[in-house]
């Protein structure tokens, strides 16, 4: 034992123990994460050839605009963080790639198939996280409750996209777009991400649930029957139907009062 405690003293002996005690620590974390196994060596492999075409796409389709590396130009925004589920919003719904600034709050037929917009929205999750595509169980109406889903949207929605979601116009020439096309999943990433004029309703403000419910109500008003009848003027509210019944009401009294007194005048030279 001699020999162990002549070494023991010896001026290396504390950098040798740190290093084996570093060295036990790398192999116990692989040892739990898996890292060397060959299932786990696989999967990052696949997800670097998605990113990797995604940024292909990126490149030839959005970066004239939004930067080589996604930092943003002084046409566009920075996608640093953006995430995946804003990439899917706004190219799903045709309104990426924009042909002209200014064009990008409309919605339009998208040029991109499903394996191409995954692609591109794993290429921009990749480059700072940020909200990700929600999945069928996030979006789905089963179980949802409809009639929290109407007072949530009601407190937070209507004000701009109409209380059935008819779209309506805003401060600064923008305006809320209809929510009659919206798919699911769309109006999720929308609550999430806050594309153009929208604010960003995060898990801390609407929860997933909540969420839901709103989806339900949404996607629940497109089969309700239409009040208004034939001239229900888009189904936009009282605004709308008030200025149309003013205008027609007026202008039906104007007529009255021109008739009327053309038909004295036609009287007075009758009589002279």
């Amino acid at each position: 034992m001699s020999w162990i405690t002549a070494r023991r003293r010896h001026r290396a002996s504390g950098y040798a123990v740190v290093l084996l005690g570093l060295v036990g620590v790398g192999v116990t974390y692989a040892g739990v994460t898996g890292a060397g196994s060959p299932a786990a060596a696989s999967a990052p492999a696949a997800s670097a050839q998605s990113i990797a075409q995604g940024k292909y796409l990126f490149d030839q389709n959005c970066s004239s605009c939004h930067g080589l590396d996604a930092q943003g130009t002084n046409r566009a925004p920075s996608l640093i963080g953006a995430g995946a589920a804003a990439v899917d919003f706004q190219v799903s719904t045709g309104r990426m790639p924009a042909k002209e600034v200014g064009a990008e709050e409309d919605r339009k037929p998208r040029i991109f198939d499903r394996t191409q917009i995954d692609e591109m929205a794993s290429y921009i999750q990749s480059l700072g996280g940020g909200p990700t595509i929600p999945d069928a169980s996030q979006v789905s109406s089963s179980g949802a409750d409809v009639g929290l889903g109407q007072q949530l949207y009601a407190a937070n929605c209507a004000a701009c996209h109409n209380i059935d979601g008819a779209g309506g116009a805003l401060t600064y020439g923008k305006y809320a777009p209809a929510l009659n096309q919206s798919t699911p999943t769309q109006i999720y990433e929308a609550m999430q991400t806050g594309p153009e004029a929208m604010p960003v309703f995060g898990d801390g403000v609407v929860t997933p649930q909540e969420k839901r419910d709103i989806i339900a109500y949404v996607t629940g008003t497109r089969s309700q029957p239409n009040a208004g009848g034939l001239f229900s003027l888009g189904r936009v509210g009282p605004v709308t139907e008030g200025l149309a019944a003013w205008l027609i009401g007026i202008g039906l009294l104007v007529l009255a009062a021109m008739w009327i007194a053309a038909k004295r005048r036609e009287d007075r030279r009758e009589e002279a």
